[in-house]
């Protein structure tokens, strides 16, 4: 717990914000705030939560515990037939998974259904035959293909394939962009 106060002052300034604003978004008073990043005083859970939300970290980042294994431990679940393996572990902001999509039991037949929703993403295909439907067009994206699209364009994803489809998806909060498209250099 003697580097949380650096670790506090650090995450703080990095995100550019003062004690004040610091001490609007939490509720914790602005002496209250330095004393804990200059370590003169010691963390409270009812401290430590607020702090951990603002700064969009999981409270274990924040206090640095380790664990001596880095590795991370993600846990799958299962959301309309397909698995989904979060990448991310901070709320809100931008979110990656690995999403996969088993092989289709019997042929495909038709669009998938679409919706529409808040948002932007964009999608990376690992291996497999991915069909995004998008609008009014169906497009097939195989391995090494990215797409990104506002989501509140209609759209819909199935296997396009007769193998199970990966990909890695990242979604933002309405309007922010991943920006991956690389523009060549003028000659």
């Amino acid at each position: 717990m003697t580097a949380l106060g650096p670790r506090l002052r650090a995450l703080r300034q990095a995100r550019g914000t003062t004690l004040t604003q610091l001490s609007a978004d939490t509720g914790i008073s602005v002496s209250t705030l330095s004393r804990l990043e200059s370590g003169q005083r010691e963390p409270a859970l009812k401290h430590l939560l607020p702090l951990a939300e603002a700064h969009r970290v999981p409270l274990d980042e924040l206090v640095g515990a380790q664990t001596g294994d880095p590795r991370i431990h993600p846990r799958p679940f299962t959301r309309h037939g397909q698995t989904w393996i979060p990448l991310t572990r901070q709320l809100g902001g931008m979110q990656a998974y690995k999403q996969i999509l088993p092989a289709p039991k019997t042929p495909r037949t038709g669009r998938p259904k679409q919706g529409s929703h808040e948002g932007y993403e964009w999608l990376y295909v690992l291996s497999g035959r991915l069909l995004l439907a998008l609008g009014d067009h169906d497009l097939v994206l195989t391995a090494g293909e990215a797409a990104e699209f506002d989501t509140r364009v209609p759209h819909g994803i199935a296997n396009a394939g007769d193998q199970p489809v990966e990909w890695l998806a990242l979604y933002g909060p309405q309007g922010e962009r991943m920006h991956v498209r690389a523009r060549p250099k003028s000659t």
